[in-house]
């Protein structure tokens, strides 16, 4: 099995002690909007720990990060709410969500619509739905749920298959992961290749995974990328609010007109 098969495995029993039914009705998803941005736009995330890299930042004050990354133009937080494989919890993203005025995303493997209520009812405005973990029936009806929510879907893909599998399940903004999930490879040529597709459909898309540097995000931007996901290396820099704003390099104009 890989390291996905075991993560949607683990998801599935935890479902059983998922609660029969999560209000849904008092929630007020921000707007998440990443086009027609002149700089880029930062997705920073709270991650403790991970299957590849174990333990990140295991000590870590959620809500001070959160503050942290908000103070310093982060456009979103990102909060691992999986426990088992990655040290998050459900608690984080209520916490972050009560502490920060911008969206905040539940980073999780939602293979039901009872995650996505308790995303929402926990504060995110923004769920990831990842293909690779989900049939296109699945993926379809998660998608249509959140957006009956009013709440904002990113959908992650690793390649061409996935990628056209997005599109026809008519998803608004893609996450290229540039970490293959089955074997945790990082390259950023992902992004380069089908930000090509993405951008020539006129939608936005994030570039996750592998960026640590300005530099990095230089080249984030230039695949088209109007936003970068970045958790292990603000997780690990001695001046987080210092790395952040240097990830917020300019965009092209083809970039924030469309």
């Amino acid at each position: 099995m890989t390291i996905l098969d075991k993560i949607i495995e683990k998801k599935k029993e935890e479902l059983a002690y998922y609660e029969a039914e999560y209000a849904t009705d008092h929630i007020k998803p921000l707007p998440f909007n990443i086009q027609k941005s002149r700089q880029m736009n930062v997705i920073a995330e709270i991650k403790r720990a991970s299957p590849s890299k174990g333990l990140i930042n295991p000590d870590m004050d959620p809500v001070t990060q959160a503050k942290l990354y908000e103070d310093n133009g982060a456009s979103a937080i990102s909060v691992l709410t999986d426990e088992s494989f990655f040290q998050g919890s459900f608690d984080d993203l209520k916490a972050v969500a009560e502490a920060v005025s911008i969206p905040v995303l539940c980073k999780d493997f939602m293979i039901d619509k009872k995650q996505i209520d308790r995303a929402a009812n926990a504060g995110a405005s923004i769920i990831l739905l990842i293909v690779a973990a989900l049939s296109d029936e699945l993926l379809h009806e998660l998608n249509q749920h959140a957006k009956k929510l009013n709440l904002s879907v990113l959908t992650e893909v690793h390649n061409e298959e996935e990628l056209q599998r997005a599109l026809a399940a008519k998803a608004d903004i893609i996450g290229v992961n540039n970490r293959d999930l089955k074997t945790f490879e990082v390259d950023l040529k992902v992004s380069a290749e089908l930000g090509k597709v993405i951008t020539a459909q006129g939608l936005p898309f994030v570039s996750e995974s592998g960026i640590f540097t300005a530099a990095d995000a230089e080249t984030a931007a230039k695949t088209g990328a109007s936003a970068v996901l970045v958790g292990e290396s603000l997780m690990k820099a001695q001046n987080t609010g210092e790395l952040l704003r240097s990830l917020q390099v300019p965009l092209s104009s083809d970039s924030y007109a469309r």
